[in-house]
């Protein structure tokens, strides 16, 4: 038995407000310091946290958006985004910090059913 496990990290909330898709990316770079195989996908709210240009002033907190460059450097490099998400909210691939395939529903639970573990955030 291998001692890599396949986890999917499901980012979906807001990345401010609330603590979760800080923890998210946290947790992701642990994951990838201990050369897991990561698997994100961003939906819902969750895709802002990729978004360029986040203004952060009014809520008091730094962006911690451009954190999510250094995925590539801890070999995170399977990165999705949910189409209907991203359309839902008026971004487009041109909007992300990051390269993210964008997906459809049908290929989201493809992935989530390949996973050992799925963690949301």
């Amino acid at each position: 038995m291998s001692d890599v496990s396949k986890i999917l990290i499901m980012m979906r909330k807001a990345p401010y407000g609330t603590i979760y898709a800080f923890e998210g990316l946290e947790s992701v770079l642990i994951m990838g310091a201990y050369e897991q195989d990561i698997t994100m996908i961003f939906a819902d709210d969750g895709v802002y946290s990729i978004k360029k240009g986040m203004d952060t002033s009014a809520v008091g907190i730094k962006d911690f958006s451009p954190t999510f460059r250094v995925l590539e450097m801890y070999d995170i490099e399977k990165l999705y985004v949910d189409r209907e998400s991203m359309e839902a909210r008026g971004l487009t691939a041109d909007d992300l910090i990051v390269e993210a395939e964008v997906v459809d529903t049908e290929t989201i639970t493809k992935l989530m059913e390949e996973q050992d573990a799925v963690l949301p955030f």
